[in-house]
């Protein structure tokens, strides 16, 4: 599941808790978690299309044909129309028509639940699903219909390279539930601090790394008649989100854990508190664009990437594609990882939260299992992903296929240089959207950023959300252990 986000077609802000849970299922945490689901997906390999355990592939396994399909076989897709479209999967697929003389048919949809649940419980689900948006299908309730994937990571691209060597670290973490790997998510989110590097050059301004360094710069840009950050009302959370990620590089692992087990306090934890006060005086120093509570977050971004009238927008790496109509001419949009509060964290400056989405799924009960996974190996391959990155300015989970220039995209090119920089020393939480609290939150938060709340308030009331949650025994539980 994805960051809660109002422009892109996933979870959006407005659902409340249950009606989250009801309509996507309880989804299992992504990394570092073990999962609560208990049902046992079906194992990848030689398992035969529509579930017949006596059937073999048809098409006999090689390296070059590692799942065994069968020449000339038809393969079904069903993709979710969001905001990355559906064609990219196309292009994968026409590569596996041409290799294996298949015939796929890709379908675009939007209700991806409303689509393909009567199909699961039918038993005719298609070979290959993007189960992603708003009414992705819950995965405790097909887990055990679904092909584990360790095969295709073990598989040779088309390149002939193994493909798990060929992509970024902990990919897999998303996709798994209770230990197995069912949902191959194909695209890398990189959360990050957002400013113009045309205008930076121009000022002679650094990025900050370190809080007082932002609210350094928060004064020169009020000295320019700027502000230092912009809101817009539903998408207030975006700095929860940049505190939490600031936190814990400056904490460690423990300031996410303690969140993501829902811990009594969690919230006031040091770091965070640190990050908390950091905010506030930008707040109470006007370094924030005034109103962002009456603003519809699109027309606020409008004024950080076209008028210029903030410096920096924490946001995920679908910025520079959400703003493309409204970015002003030479802005050369370039990301940097959040400020941390002493220039000597507990982790990294570099470190990251990024997470792999957009999981894709093979029914087991698919007529083609083999077709289905020929395809994501055919998307992991380095002429579809690059094809992928060069239209939709995102990188994929395979590294190293975006070109220096990023495709003319500078963003692009700075969420690559992020995800080299950072290595290893990538992190990712999924408490907020798991739980469906983000709607809650962001009250909250556009109280905290208008300045009619104080740290202590919103330390309290982001706790007492928290709380709330862990309270309610109706509520399965994950458990975060590292």
């Amino acid at each position: 599941m994805t960051e809660l986000h109002p422009g892109r077609g996933r979870l959006p802000a407005a659902f409340d808790r249950r009606e989250l849970l009801r309509r996507a299922g309880v989804l299992a945490a992504a990394a570092g978690s073990s999962s609560l689901l208990g049902a046992c997906a079906t194992s990848g390999g030689n398992t035969a299309p529509g579930g017949d355990d006596e059937q073999e592939p048809k098409g006999g396994t090689s390296s070059d044909n590692p799942f065994g399909l069968e020449e000339g076989s038809s393969i079904e897709a069903v993709i979710f129309n969001g905001g990355y479209g559906y064609d990219y999967v196309t292009f994968a697929a026409d590569l596996v028509d041409k290799k294996f003389s298949t015939k796929t048919t890709v379908t675009p949809a939007t209700q991806i639940a409303q689509t393909l649940q009567p199909r699961f419980v039918g038993g005719n689900p298609p070979d290959l699903v993007d189960n992603s948006g708003a009414n992705q299908i819950g995965f405790n309730t097909i887990l055990d219909s679904l092909e584990t994937l360790d095969d295709l990571f073990e598989a040779n691209n088309y390149e002939g390279k193994k493909i798990l060597d060929t992509l970024y670290p902990g990919v897999k973490a998303p996709g798994t539930f209770d230990g197995k790997f069912v949902a191959m998510n194909y695209v890398m989110t990189v959360y990050a601090v957002w400013y113009s590097k045309s205008l930076f050059d121009a000022e002679g301004w650094t990025p900050p790394k370190t809080w007082d360094e932002a609210i350094d710069l928060g004064a020169k840009a009020k000295q320019k008649g700027k502000y230092l950050f912009v809101w817009g009302k539903e998408a207030a959370t975006y700095y929860q989100t940049l505190a939490m990620n600031s936190a814990i590089k400056e904490g460690g692992p423990e300031v996410r854990i303690a969140l993501e087990n829902l811990e009594p306090n969690c919230w006031s934890h040091p770091a965070l508190q640190d990050v908390f006060k950091a905010l506030q005086t930008c707040v109470k120093q006007g370094y924030f664009v005034p109103g962002g509570a009456g603003t519809q977050f699109t027309a606020a971004q409008a004024k950080w990437s076209n008028d210029q009238l903030a410096l920096l927008y924490p946001s995920g790496g679908w910025i520079e594609n959400e703003m493309k109509k409204a970015t002003k001419e030479g802005f050369e949009m370039t990301g940097v990882p959040e400020p941390t509060v002493t220039d000597s964290p507990a982790m990294p400056y570099e470190s990251l939260r990024s997470a792999a989405g957009e999981p894709f799924i093979v029914p087991s009960k698919g007529k083609n299992v083999a077709g289905g996974k020929e395809i994501l190996r055919a998307m992991l391959s380095a002429e579809a992903a690059t094809n992928f990155s060069k239209t939709r300015l995102a990188p994929t989970i395979v590294k190293g296929l975006v070109p220096a220039d990023g495709f003319g995209s500078s963003a692009l090119v700075a969420q690559t240089s992020m995800l080299d920089a950072a290595g290893e020393n990538v992190f990712n939480y999924q408490f907020v959207s798991y739980y469906g609290m983000n709607t809650d939150m962001l009250v909250v938060w556009n109280s905290f950023l208008s300045g009619k709340a104080d740290v202590g308030q919103l330390t309290s009331r982001l706790q007492e959300i928290t709380d709330k949650v862990a309270a309610d025994d109706s509520i399965k539980k994950i458990k975060v252990t590292e």
